[in-house]
This record gives C-alpha cells, sequence and structure tokens, in this order.
C-alpha cells in the first residue's frame, strides 16, 4: 500500500462526509461553514506547523503537518480537487531545480499577461 492510496482514501472519505451531518461529521461542519472556515483552519494549521519547525519537535511536526495535509485536502475538495493533482504537479516537477521551476513559472505569468 502507498501513500497516494492513503491519500486517495482519505480524499474519498472527506467527499462522503463533505454533505453530511454538521453536527455528526468535522468535516460536515467545516463545509457547512463555508470555504473561509477551511482556509481559517489552513491557516492555523499552518502556523502550527511553523511553530512546531521553530521548536525541533519531530514528533510535533509530523503531527501538525499530518493537521495540515488534512486541512488541505478539504481545501483541494472544495474545489473538485483530488490529492492525485497535487502529486501530478509534484511528478512534473520532479528532476527540475526549484530555481528553474521558478523561472518557468515567472516566465509563464508574464507571457499570460502579455508583459
Amino acid at each position: 500500500m502507498s501513500s497516494n492510496d492513503t491519500l486517495a482514501r482519505l480524499a474519498q472519505v472527506i467527499e462522503s462526509r463533505r454533505g453530511g451531518d454538521p453536527n455528526k461529521s468535522y468535516v460536515a461542519r467545516l463545509f457547512s461553514k463555508g470555504g473561509d472556515a477551511i482556509l481559517k483552519k489552513v491557516g492555523e494549521e499552518a502556523t502550527e506547523t511553523v511553530m512546531a519547525g521553530k521548536e525541533g519537535d519531530r514528533q510535533k511536526i509530523v503531527y501538525e503537518v499530518a493537521d495540515l495535509w488534512f486541512h488541505s485536502m478539504l481545501l483541494l475538495a472544495q474545489f473538485g480537487l483530488k490529492p492525485a493533482d497535487v502529486l501530478a504537479e509534484l511528478e512534473r516537477r520532479e528532476g527540475m531545480s526549484g530555481l528553474e521551476e521558478f523561472a518557468a513559472r515567472k516566465l509563464q505569468k508574464r507571457e499570460s499577461e502579455g508583459t
């Protein structure tokens, strides 16, 4: 079983709970509150991840990154995206230096803006 399988299963659970009873499901509760609630949670979890990194507590870093990934998956689901979409983007970038990838994005943005 791969981590891709784990993410796909989690995405299915999120989708199955999305329209559920907000009193019985955390996922349903966040979706019922709307997109801003999901964005707020992603921001909170990102901040907690940074703080865990500053503390250097390996176990806490793993815990907080898991929370960040989970809430990021809610954001993906909100827009009809799946973990496979993110994995495909990472695979596209594989073998490319971060500097090359950044330069390519910058060039693409300039071309789309017509400058």
